[in-house]
């Protein structure tokens, strides 16, 4: 086990991760975004970030929602048509075997998206409305299908639809995006496993990581919105992983 730590999950990555904790945490996210893109600038193999992903968001999400539980943030009549049709894809995502360049690509082009997403500047809306069930369904099937796929836990896409169409609050926010993250990812794990796929050792220093970093950025989601420089930061280091991603599946 030690040796397996010098080798893949050194100090600097420990710091990566839970330094993407704090942040995405701080907004209501579970981080995998940033988790994968720290991986992939320290090299980790596909078959080890999608699991370790998906277990961060676990480990992060949980926590979020603990804590959120007292400020009753969440919607519930906009949550659920989400979840009842992303949870299943997400399984279904987690059991597909996908070969490493193909990952490197789709997740290289998932990060890109996630970044501009950063870049956008989203505004809670004056009047707050939901959307059809139908259409809370189909939407979180396509974000569930790619989150068991890739290991993204979808958050960091919905989060802005939420405010873009002023479907939420922007605290309101950040209760659904942990809440959907975590589902996602438990059923992009449990498809995962139920594969029989690849499961790396050793991620518990992974999740200590994360688990750390989280604790002090849900302090920070429970009491104030994001910020424009701190979507700006995590987009930069999104874009570089993304490059970085595309760049080793061409090599």
């Amino acid at each position: 086990m030690t040796e397996f730590f010098i080798l893949a999950y050194d100090y600097w990555l420990l710091a990566a991760i839970l330094v993407m904790a704090i942040l995405y945490s701080s907004v209501g996210h579970g981080g995998a975004s940033g988790y994968l893109a720290a991986m992939a600038l320290w090299g980790l193999a596909p078959e080890t970030m999608r699991p370790a992903a998906l277990l961060m968001n676990i480990v992060v999400t949980c926590w979020l929602l603990y804590r959120f539980k007292p400020y009753r943030l969440l919607p519930h009549k906009l949550f659920w048509p989400l979840v009842l049709g992303s949870t299943p894809m997400a399984f279904i995502g987690g059991m597909i075997s996908i070969d490493a360049a193909a990952y490197r690509f789709l997740v290289g082009g998932l990060l890109l998206l996630a970044a501009l997403r950063m870049l956008m500047v989203t505004k809670q809306a004056a009047v707050i409305q939901q959307p059809k069930v139908a259409v809370g369904v189909l939407l979180g099937a396509g974000l569930g299908f790619a989150s068991g796929l890739t290991g993204i836990g979808g958050g960091v896409f919905l989060s802005p639809i939420l405010l873009i169409f002023g479907w939420c609050s922007i605290r309101q926010s950040a209760a659904v995006a942990a809440g959907f993250i975590l589902l996602n990812s438990l059923g992009g794990l449990a498809g995962y496993l139920v594969s029989d796929q690849f499961w790396p050792m050793g991620t518990g220093w992974l999740l200590l990581a994360a688990f750390i970093g989280c604790l002090a950025g849900a302090e920070l989601a429970s009491h104030r919105a994001s910020s424009l420089t701190l979507q700006k930061l995590l987009a930069l280091v999104l874009a570089i992983a993304s490059t970085k991603m595309v760049y080793t599946a061409l090599i």
